[in-house]
């Protein structure tokens, strides 16, 4: 689900970052995406296009109605916010009562390479992000998922595997290593499906628990990293 029109991080990889950013949705309309679908959903995954924890106040307040019995009567652990890790809000969503899932996009090991894949994000230490994340899962009792899109050459080194060890080995984290879905920045490398293979392999062998990501949605662009208002992009030009 969407929480902003847009996205203000700028990740690398992502479409809806080099698209800009336009507007925060308000709770309301972040319900309808739900509502309007007109069918059975199991789960819901807040991360489509923008990043949810920029639009705390909403995001909340939409997690509120969802779940609420006289709302949507949604279960709470049907529910995950995926996001870049603002520290600031990341402590405000620790005192929470939700208990709902969360998954970090951290993509990098070191700071220096997460502020190329994430530029927008440099004002926050990687040490820190990890440190709330496992906050998190601390005071909450719950399995963090960690994704760890893998860019050949960026953050596929040896030291990023010791580096994550370090980090996750013996916590309640999972891995989930991503594959790049095709966007307009030609300058990215795609690893191959052996590579993204041997990186897990690697990541076990350091005692972590892993997984990867099977990719959905890329036939109609929609797949992670692909959601971009067209019209916006136009109507810039």
């Amino acid at each position: 689900m969407s929480t902003q029109v847009g996205c203000p991080v700028g990740c690398i990889f992502c479409e809806s970052g080099r698209n800009g950013f336009v507007r925060n949705l308000t709770s309301s309309e972040i319900v309808q995406q739900i509502i309007l679908l007109r069918r059975k959903v199991n789960r819901i995954v807040f991360m489509g296009m923008g990043e949810p924890l920029f639009n705390y106040d909403n995001l909340i307040k939409a997690i509120h109605i969802l779940r609420d019995r006289y709302g949507l009567n949604f279960p709470t652990d049907g529910i995950t916010i995926s996001t870049v890790g603002p520290v600031d809000q990341l402590k405000k969503l620790r005192e929470e009562h939700l208990k709902i899932q969360l998954t970090i996009s951290l993509h990098a090991a070191t700071q220096s390479a997460r502020n190329r894949i994430i530029p927008h994000m440099r004002i926050y230490a990687i040490e820190d992000v990890v440190k709330q994340a496992l906050s998190y899962s601390e005071r909450h009792n719950r399995k963090i998922v960690f994704a760890y899109l893998l860019l050949p050459g960026i953050n596929d080194r040896p030291s990023d595997v010791r580096q994550l060890a370090k980090w996750f080995r013996g916590k309640k984290v999972m891995i989930n290593v991503l594959q790049y879905n095709p966007t307009s920045n030609s300058r990215i490398k795609a690893p191959q499906k052996r590579e993204i293979v041997a990186f897990k392999h690697q990541l076990e062998q350091a005692g972590l628990e892993v997984t990867i990501r099977v990719s959905h949605g890329r036939e109609i662009n929609a797949a992670c990293g692909q959601l971009a208002n067209t019209y916006n992009k136009f109507k810039k030009k």
